[in-house]
């Protein structure tokens, strides 16, 4: 029986692939700047999206709006948030889609994290400035960024990391992400109360900034690893129609689980994370630092996932991966996810929908999305750009509409009926981590 590996024999390997590989450094600290970026703005938005003040979220006149005709927006504020962040994904993909077709990889990279660092300046000011309506503009466009910039990251580690090598080197990855996910966190709960939300908006832009320097150092292996294999460069425009990573994703096998397991997966997500709303929103009701505290709470929540991540990227995702491949990574979490949501279907309460919804992530993170980012190295760059980004943004955002909404008459009946309705959710994204194990296994080994 083969013997579990140990700390010690990891850090041997990782030492042994940054020997082997040097662009696996520069990777490593690309998905750390990006992530401690992302976890500095994810607890502003999440206490956003908590608030109880509709006219820090939305504008004044759309609350006037709603009001005039007996509709008090707070009640429905995470399902319009939720419906603002879909409706964006679909007016972006084209552009992202035109983007990545008409222009090389040199360009539109850098092209993208520069919106990204602009659009951040521009919220400082009006954070600062108070406007109103900044909270729901500003949970929209992280939702937003978050999935662009890491489905950016992943394709382009595809381009660089043939499967076999992906398989050894994505854990270590994935790992300056949770790295960054830890420092993220902890910098805004330490530093929110001091210098204000607004001034963590310009600490998350020296951390893309840094994402830059990295996607230059990488540029040279990518075009290295294309040339060895005789494939047409990321240097060159990829052409090809705008929308054609839908089609796609309609007509081939492979993609289709990939969005059907995305679907699924996020619906548990969602439905776990409208019922912590919910707890914190009670939990915040008349209190004047409600947005500091909640920040601060799920600052904490964040911390947890992330540390669980570290720890399971370490001992447990590059091992199975090389040993056996991605489809415990796949089945795994999504048999564990399904026994938490009968647990909470039976016993539905705040302290275990806490823990459910941190291994919930802590697995997604972890385990499923490295399995899922070694198949993008098997398939060819227009499935690794076009269908992976809209896999990953109107697909998931899709989901997200789609269960927030379902949400809501659900939660009218009370905890247990959303999370009996989410052992079904859970079922389903088990097909669809079945089925994608299923198509997986019909591609051929990787030409690089």
């Amino acid at each position: 029986m083969p013997q579990a590996p140990t700390t010690a024999g990891h850090f041997d390997h990782l030492r042994g692939a940054l020997r082997e590989f040097p662009p696996l450094l520069w990777s490593f600290l690309y998905f750390f700047f990006l992530l401690t970026g992302y976890y500095v703005l994810r607890p502003v938005r999440d206490a956003m999206g908590a608030a109880n003040d509709p006219a820090a979220v939305f504008p004044l006149a759309m609350v006037d709006w709603f009001a005039a005709r007996g509709i008090a927006l707070g009640d429905y504020q995470l399902q319009v948030l939720f419906t603002g962040t879909f409706l964006s994904m679909l007016v972006l993909q084209p552009v992202y889609g035109a983007l990545v077709a008409r222009f090389p990889r040199r360009l539109f990279l850098p092209v993208v994290y520069l919106a990204f660092v602009a659009c951040l300046v521009g919220f400082y000011f009006a954070f600062q400035a108070q406007l109103p309506g900044r909270g729901g503009l500003f949970f929209v466009w992280v939702a937003v960024f978050n999935l662009f910039a890491v489905s950016v990251f992943w394709s382009f580690m595809a381009d660089i990391y043939t499967d076999p090598q992906a398989r050894r080197l994505y854990g270590f990855i994935a790992a300056g992400g949770t790295l960054g996910g830890l420092l993220g966190p902890e910098i805004t709960s330490r530093l929110v109360g001091q210098l204000g939300v607004g001034n963590m908006l310009l600490v998350s832009a020296a951390f893309l900034g840094l994402c830059l320097v990295c996607i230059l150092k990488l540029g040279p292996w990518a075009r290295a690893r294309e040339r060895q294999a005789g494939l047409a460069g990321g240097e060159e425009a990829m052409g090809g129609r705008v929308l054609e990573g839908l089609r796609r994703i309609a007509t081939e096998p492979l993609l289709l689980a990939f969005a059907l397991l995305m679907f699924f997966g996020v619906g548990v997500g969602t439905l776990l994370y409208n019922e912590q709303n919910a707890i914190v929103r009670a939990m915040t009701l008349g209190n004047p630092a409600a947005a500091e505290q909640a920040t601060a709470f799920y600052s904490m929540l964040d911390k947890w996932v992330n540390w669980l991540v570290l720890v399971l990227q370490v001992l447990v995702t590059r091992a199975v991966l090389v040993r056996w491949g991605v489809a415990p990574l796949l089945l795994g979490p999504a048999l564990l996810i399904v026994a938490g949501y009968c647990v909470l279907w039976a016993t539905p309460l705040p302290m275990l929908v806490a823990i459910v919804q941190v291994g919930t992530r802590a697995s997604e993170f972890a385990l499923a999305k490295p399995a899922r980012e070694t198949i993008y190295t098997r398939v060819d760059r227009e499935a690794r750009y076009k269908a992976k980004a809209a896999i990953d943004t109107v697909v998931y955002r899709g989901g997200d509409l789609a269960f927030a909404w379902l949400h809501k008459p659900l939660a009218t009946f009370g905890s247990s009926l959303v999370f009996g309705v989410g052992v079904l959710v859970a079922a389903g994204m088990t097909f669809g981590a079945w089925k994608l194990v299923r198509e997986q296994a019909k591609l051929p080994p990787d030409s690089r």
